[in-house]
């Protein structure tokens, strides 16, 4: 599959995994992916969150994306569903860090020991966007995988990443809008989803 991925999409794989090693987390997730993408310059992807206005709040995209590392990668959802059950996330993450340290649930680990020299694994949420991507290529007739097809795929997937993107008017629709016009927006977007 990694054959069809433009050079784009290629670096933004890179980051992901150049991002996961320097924070020392165990496995390449969809965040990694969301967070490496905020980093490309000149490319359809970083076209599309420029005109989105997301550019000027990348901070804003971190910070969101790091309080939900440290609830163990629970979607403000979860956290609510789990409210409903008379569970306090907040409470939880709080008296595991009070103990263990501010990050414990994000299942990273900083001392690096762990590594030994092993290429860290692409997570089951990662494998979901990369394979996501090429149906969204597809569903809008594109012969390659670019980067804005990873960002699609990333506003798709139930998951953290779509609603930290989407809280920050980063939706499917919004940047296949941006990317393709009217005049594709209605075509593609149910295969899509649906692949």
């Amino acid at each position: 599959m990694f054959e069809r991925f433009t050079k784009d999409a290629r670096e933004v794989v890179q980051g992901a995994v150049m991002d996961c090693r320097r924070t020392g987390a165990q496995t390449i997730d969809a965040e990694h992916l969301l967070l490496a993408l905020l980093e490309r310059e000149g490319s359809r992807a970083s076209f599309a969150l420029a005109a989105l206005g997301l550019a000027e709040r990348r901070e804003s995209v971190r910070g969101a994306l790091s309080q939900a590392r440290r609830r163990a990668g629970l979607t403000r959802a979860d956290a609510d569903a789990l409210a409903g059950l008379g569970i306090d996330v907040s409470e939880i993450v709080a008296r595991v860090e009070e103990v263990h340290g501010v990050g414990a649930m994000s299942g990273d680990r900083k001392d690096g020991s762990w590594w030994s020299g092993r290429r860290p694994s692409f997570s089951r949420g990662a494998k979901d966007v990369l394979e996501k991507s090429l149906r969204v290529a597809l569903a809008h007739h594109d012969r390659h995988i670019g980067d804005e097809h990873l960002l699609l795929a990333l506003t798709i997937l139930p998951g953290v990443p779509a609603e930290v993107l989407a809280d920050h008017g980063v939706t499917y629709e919004s940047v296949t809008r941006v990317l393709y016009g009217d005049g594709q927006y209605g075509d593609g977007q149910e295969e899509a989803k649906a692949g």
